[in-house]
This record gives C-alpha cells, sequence and structure tokens, in this order.
C-alpha cells in the first residue's frame, strides 16, 4: 500500500515569504538579461516594450490569483489547464511551465558566474555557475521552511541593493544619454525587444507551484502576489531608467553583469566600492536561481504525481519533506543547458514557455467560468472579462514576437512539445484517467500541518 507521506507536503508559508519568493524568482531580472533589449530597440523602444509587458503582468496577476487561489495545486498552470481542458490542455500547459522555469534556471546561473568573474578574473564563468547550481540544489532538498527563511533574508539584501544603486546611479543620470539614439530600430526594435522585457517579470507566477505549502492560501496567495508586482514594478522602471542615462547606453547593452559595469563607471573600476557592490549584487541572483529550483521542481512534482512524468519523481523525501528527485533532475537539464546554450538564448526559450503558459491560463480561466460556476472563487479576476482579455492578447502578441524573431529557438520549443505529445499519446495516458483528485475537485488530500 502505498505510504502518504511520500506524496504530502507541509503548509508553511506565509504572505512574506510568498513576497520573498515571488520577488526572489523574478529579482535577477533587474540585474541582468533586460539589458539585452537595449541592443535590439533603444532605451525608449525598451521602456516602450516594457510597459506593454507591464500592463501584461498587471491584468494576468490580477486574473491568475482567481485559479491559485480557487485550485491550489502544486501544477499550476498545469492543474488548471488540465481541469479546464482535459489530457492535452493539461500537457501543453505543463510542459511550457517546465520550460519555463528549468531554462530560467541556467540563465540566471550564467549571470552568477559573469559576476563572479567581474569580481575574480581568474575564476572561469561555467566552473561558477556549476558551483552555485549544484549548492542550491542542495538547499531545496534541504526543506522548504528552510529555504523559505533563507528566501526571505536574501530577497531583502537585493531589494536593498537595487535601491542603493539607483540612490548611486541617480545622481549621474543625464537625460541626454537616455534619449541618445532611442529608436534606431523603429517600432520593429519594441518587438524584438518582449522577450528581454518580460525577463523583468518572469516567474512571478511561480508562486502557484508552492500553493499546497502556504497556510490559508485563500487568504495568502493574492495579499503575495500583489506586494511582489508593486515591488517588481517600481524596480524595474527605476533600474531600466536610470542606468540608461549614466552613460552610452551600448556599452551596457551585451553584458550579462550591467549593474556592476553601471556602478564601475559611476564610481570607477579601481574604487572598492565598486567591489564591494558587485559582491552585494550576488544576493539579488541568489534569490532568484534558488527560487526558480524551488518552483521547477514543485512542477515536476505535480506532473509526476498526476501521471505526467515518471512516479518516481514525486516522491517526497521522509526527512525533509521535500521532492527530491524532482529537485535533483532539474538540476541536471540546467547542467546540460549551461554547456549548450547562450544566455541570450536560454532567456529566449524561458520567455518563450512563459507566455505560451499565460496564454493557456487565461484560456483556462475563461473556460472554468463557463464549465464550473459554481466553484468557489475567493479572489476573483479583477474587471473580468477585461484583464483576462488584455492579458491573453498581449500574450499572444509576445508569442509572434519571439516566434518572428527567434525562429531556431522555436522551432526547438515546438520540436520538444511535439515530442513530448507523441509519447503521450504512444502510451495511451490521453485516454486515461491518470490525474490525482486535486486536479478535479477541490485538494482532497491532506497535507501535514506545521509543527
Amino acid at each position: 500500500m502505498e505510504n502518504n507521506n511520500e506524496k504530502q507536503l507541509k503548509r508553511v508559508l506565509k504572505p512574506v515569504h510568498l513576497w520573498a519568493i515571488a520577488v526572489g524568482l523574478v529579482i535577477s531580472g533587474e540585474y541582468f538579461g533586460w539589458n539585452l533589449g537595449w541592443d535590439v530597440s533603444g532605451t525608449i523602444g525598451f521602456l516602450i516594450a516594457t510597459l506593454i509587458v507591464t500592463l501584461m503582468y498587471v491584468t494576468f496577476i490580477f486574473s491568475y490569483t482567481e485559479l491559485t487561489t480557487s485550485i491550489p495545486h502544486a501544477g499550476g498552470a498545469f492543474a488548471y489547464a488540465y481541469r479546464a481542458m482535459g489530457p492535452f490542455g493539461g500537457l501543453i500547459a505543463g510542459y511550457a511551465t517546465l520550460i519555463d522555469f528549468l531554462f530560467a534556471t541556467p540563465a540566471i546561473a550564467f549571470s552568477l558566474g559573469s559576476y563572479v568573474h567581474f569580481l575574480h578574473p581568474t575564476i572561469g564563468i561555467l566552473p561558477a555557475a556549476m558551483t552555485f547550481n549544484v549548492a542550491f540544489i542542495l538547499l531545496n532538498i534541504s526543506g522548504v521552511k528552510e529555504s523559505a527563511v533563507f528566501s526571505v533574508f536574501i530577497t531583502i539584501l537585493a531589494v536593498a541593493e537595487l535601491l542603493i544603486f539607483m540612490g548611486v546611479v541617480g545622481h549621474h543620470f543625464k537625460m541626454e544619454n537616455y534619449l541618445s539614439n532611442p529608436m534606431p530600430f523603429g517600432w520593429s526594435g519594441v518587438f524584438a525587444a518582449l522577450p528581454f522585457a518580460v525577463w523583468f517579470y518572469l516567474a512571478i507566477e511561480g508562486v502557484a507551484m508552492v500553493a499546497e505549502e502556504v497556510k490559508d492560501p485563500k487568504r495568502n496567495i493574492p495579499r503575495g502576489y500583489i506586494y511582489a508586482l508593486v515591488t517588481l514594478v517600481l524596480l524595474a522602471l527605476g533600474v531600466m531608467i536610470l542606468t540608461g542615462g549614466i552613460t552610452d547606453w551600448r556599452k551596457l547593452s551585451k553584458l550579462d553583469y550591467p549593474l556592476p559595469e553601471a556602478i564601475s563607471i559611476v564610481l570607477g573600476k579601481g574604487s572598492g566600492l565598486t567591489k564591494v557592490f558587485a559582491s552585494i549584487g550576488l544576493f539579488g541572483l541568489i534569490a532568484s536561481i534558488h527560487g526558480t529550483i524551488l518552483a521547477s521542481s514543485r512542477q515536476v512534482f505535480a506532473m509526476a504525481r498526476s501521471g505526467y512524468l515518471p512516479k518516481g519523481l514525486s516522491v517526497v523525501n521522509s526527512r525533509f519533506k521535500t521532492p527530491h528527485w524532482a529537485i535533483i533532475i532539474g538540476g541536471g537539464i540546467s547542467f546540460i543547458a549551461l554547456y549548450t546554450g547562450t544566455t541570450g538564448q536560454i532567456i529566449t526559450l524561458s520567455v518563450m514557455g512563459a507566455v505560451v503558459m499565460y496564454m493557456m491560463s487565461m484560456i483556462s480561466l475563461f473556460i472554468l467560468r463557463k464549465k464550473e460556476p459554481n466553484l468557489e472563487r475567493p479572489f476573483p479576476a479583477v474587471v473580468y472579462p477585461i484583464f483576462p482579455a488584455i492579458a491573453l492578447l498581449l500574450s499572444a502578441v509576445c508569442l509572434v514576437a519571439i516566434m518572428y524573431y527567434n525562429f531556431s529557438i522555436s522551432l526547438l520549443f515546438y520540436a520538444g512539445l511535439a515530442l513530448a505529445v507523441a509519447i503521450f499519446v504512444a502510451l495511451g495516458k490521453h485516454k486515461s484517467r491518470i490525474m490525482d483528485d486535486e486536479m478535479l475537485n477541490a485538494p482532497a488530500i491532506e497535507l501535514e500541518k506545521a509543527v
């Protein structure tokens, strides 16, 4: 007889933990990656792209919370799409979510390696990235409460550093620098920059993956999301605009460590404060790599528990109450990506998974409103149906832009999806009721209470 303890997760997370996990998941997007958008759009072109994406995320989050509070399941969009559209809907949403989080992790690891290399040029980028990957796999295995406490600490430090950064570079901001060659590629550059604007907020939806580990999820999940979104919008706009005005922005548009380089321009490369800032800058990246490993492992866990991935990946460690095999497998995929891709390619692939997942989530929301009108909805979508419709439309625009400007990466994404569908059909899983009870009804599994 199967031991129920092997499928149970602890309910220990509070709003402050959710804020920390959400901001921690995303905050690396303020430290690197976004500046690659300047390279294809210029400063004003990228500002327009960022405002479009910010609107997408505001409308998405205020719609997505309806799903996360109504169906607090570790599978997130995978669970919502299955419940709304059946096995194939669940497969597409689950695949997209896995791509989103599993490839965000190596992108962040690359930047961590670049920061360490900036501080200590004798240390190679790849060895440093690998080391961080291993360290945070082990931390996540050690327990969700322990890792959540770490998230709060490291996220507060990361936010504080970005505020200090804005204070330092703000005194050197010049509007003529920011407005120099502002849209070199016109409106086509705005669309080309959308994936890098998404990187500012990508992974905030990961809070849904720890829904089964939240105390009073119907009350606390919306609070965590809203506090995090406000924090991230202010940081994203502040960092992007102020950094663009301190020098010729083209000097920063291709780097994996734009903030330390910006500080070195302001204070001088030999300044001790530059080294100190770069060292503290590791906190933001550490917060995000920790959070993406946490979220991706819960997605693997949920899909395995529901029969979409090998059942062994749903085993929960008897000592730490964490899905250790799911964490380890995710780490292995991160290692492969680090060896085979570049930061820009990995970011684009991760963003593509994210926007497909956003589209599937909004479609699920509309379907469930019709299919299950009596479903308890503790936090209904704001301004329904306008907000979810805007989120769906802008997500579709982002997807088209990514496919147009990144054809080979798009082929890779869809080839992977085609393979997943082929295996799914070959194994006959589309004909079987393989889902756990939570996918079809309100969560029924008793989860262990916090001690």
